[in-house]
């Protein structure tokens, strides 16, 4: 099955069918979900927990943080840079960019946005992004010119700064206030005032169960038509609510009831019951889809052994892994690309065991010769985000099958978030391997592609120390044109195996759904909710 048979697959409205008998289920919405027509109930891929939007790359506090902050730069479906905050201009020797933010620009708590809060959100975002670490790296120095005017001049130049910020995911450089943006980045904020489209209403907040955003009004939307991240964002509504409902079940029963209007993410086996519905629309947001894939932690012993963490990818089969995900192979598609399959740098060097039923003989022959001791691999297993679920059960059985000793431990996903930034032994709430999903277009380059990060505790969860990696990522930026940087491309994709910095395990569609009567939503990667109209 080709990547573009999978773009095809859902833009439809399914068609009526005689109704499906439905369970009853008692239906309780958390405090704050209100009945008004301008108030959109969604129930998200996950609970919202951790709201800082720069200290995770976790998808659910992403798209917190377009919900009420704004950034700069936007990406358009083009994947063309856009103005959002301001528009930008470049010196002729490409060491200075000069920024000018737009007019009108308010935080939720009515103070303007100025040139030193941009400067301040910078400067914590370049600390944790790994585009945005390189970018710092060449920085001679960031300033506020004025109130309005943000000065970067550069050592070096470096070719790909306004897409690095223009980057829809994984960490996109939100602007705060500087006064919050003055908080370490090691530690999360504890204000969540932005300038975006939404406010945060914190009163009305329940960690893992209810947000619930309100329409700024004082929001200044651009002129232009939406596209993805960029253009105007216009709000229609007075409200959003994410309100959590685990049990998919449950979610779709809600939909189908008119009880709730929106579900991010369907479980492919629950699908027939939307097709009796003739009130719900089930659709494609994303062209390209998700990549999965497992990350092994290098600080701790096995997998601070090379040969060892050869012998987990020998252990892994995509197929069984996918298949195990999504059940229908009309949703998924066996990739060994780190850069995704149909896109410009796909290569899938080094994946032929997994693409290929997995090497379990040379996985345990890697086990023997690196001498692993049978000490027990901790692998996290999230329960509660069915996009999440049989990963680290078909992964856990593979390593068993290979030789290793697993303990998998259930959590909940947002728990899973915050144990995989811990440094500790494995034995101490540590890790030792966890399995997680990227949109296609927020792995699609060594500059947004978080987990190849060779800077050890300064990277992504995992922390591998990989000069070579940091070299080849420097290389593509060098590239002048795409058959230079596909060169590069290529040969990151070989090290990146060789190395397993990460286990590219296949991709997949995943459908999204909603009430008939929620129009004009942005067919984007990230779920957005400006623009949408309720009938």
């Amino acid at each position: 099955m080709t990547i573009d048979n999978l773009k095809s697959r859902f833009v439809h409205k399914w068609p009526t069918a005689a109704a499906v008998a439905l369970s009853a289920a008692a239906l309780t919405l958390p405090m704050g979900v209100k009945a008004e027509e301008n108030t959109i109930t969604a129930v998200m891929h996950s609970s919202l927990r951790v709201l800082d939007p720069i200290i995770t790359t976790a998808h659910i506090t992403r798209n917190h943080g377009y919900m009420i902050y704004d950034v700069l730069l936007a990406s358009d479906e083009e994947f063309n840079p856009q103005p959002q905050m301001a528009d930008w201009e470049v010196s002729d020797d490409g060491l200075t960019y000069t920024f000018t933010l737009r007019e009108g620009l308010l935080f939720h708590d009515g103070e303007p946005v100025t040139a030193e809060d941009a400067v301040a959100s910078l400067e914590r975002w370049g600390e944790r992004d790994s585009g945005g670490q390189l970018i710092f790296d060449v920085t001679d120095r960031l300033e506020a010119s004025d109130d309005r005017t943000i000065s970067w001049t550069l050592t070096e130049p470096f070719p790909p700064l306004i897409d690095t910020l223009a980057k829809q995911s994984a960490v996109p450089p939100f602007i705060m206030p500087a006064r919050i943006a003055a908080t370490s980045s090691d530690s999360s904020i504890s204000e969540h005032i932005g300038s975006g489209p939404f406010r945060f209403v914190a009163e009305e907040y329940e960690p893992g169960v209810s947000v619930t955003y309100a329409k700024f009004e004082e929001y200044v939307p651009r002129d232009e038509e939406p596209s993805w991240m960029a253009g105007g964002k216009v709000v229609h509504v007075d409200r959003v609510v994410w309100t959590s409902m685990p049990d998919a079940q449950t979610a779709v029963n809600a939909l189908v009831s008119g009880e709730i209007d929106y579900i991010e993410q369907v479980q492919v086996d629950l699908l027939p019951i939307l097709e009796s519905s003739p009130d719900v629309i089930v659709e494609n947001r994303d062209p390209l889809g998700y990549q999965t894939m497992g990350r092994l932690n290098f600080k701790h012993p096995p997998f601070d052994d090379k040969r060892i963490r050869q012998a987990a990818l020998k252990a892994m089969n995509q197929e069984d892994v996918l298949a195990a995900m999504m059940g229908d192979p009309d949703y998924y598609d066996v990739c060994g690309a780190i850069f995704g399959c149909g896109t410009p740098l796909a290569d899938d060097t080094g994946s032929e065991s997994l693409l290929n039923g997995g090497d379990p003989e040379g996985a345990r022959q890697l086990l023997e010769e690196a001498g692993y001791d049978g000490t027990p691999i901790v692998l996290m297993q999230p329960t509660d985000v069915s996009s999440l679920t049989a990963q680290p059960v078909v992964a856990a059985q593979a390593l068993r099958n290979a030789g290793f000793t697993v303990d998998m431990q259930p959590m909940d996903w947002q728990t899973l978030v915050n144990r995989r930034a811990s440094m500790a032994a494995p034995d101490e709430g540590g890790w030792n391997v966890f399995f997680t999903n990227w949109m296609v277009p927020e792995i699609t380059s060594p500059l947004i592609n978080v987990m190849l990060n060779g800077r050890g505790e300064d990277g992504w969860f995992g922390w591998p120390e990989d000069e070579e990696l940091e070299a080849l990522r420097a290389e593509f930026i060098a590239a002048e044109t795409l058959e230079e940087q596909q060169e590069a491309a290529r040969k990151l994709q070989a090290h990146t195996l060789e190395e397993v910095i990460y286990i590219p395990l296949g991709q997949y569609m995943m459908p999204q759904a909603r009430r008939d009567n929620i129009t004009d939503m942005i067919p984007a990667p990230v779920p957005v909710f400006w623009n949408i109209q309720k009938q």
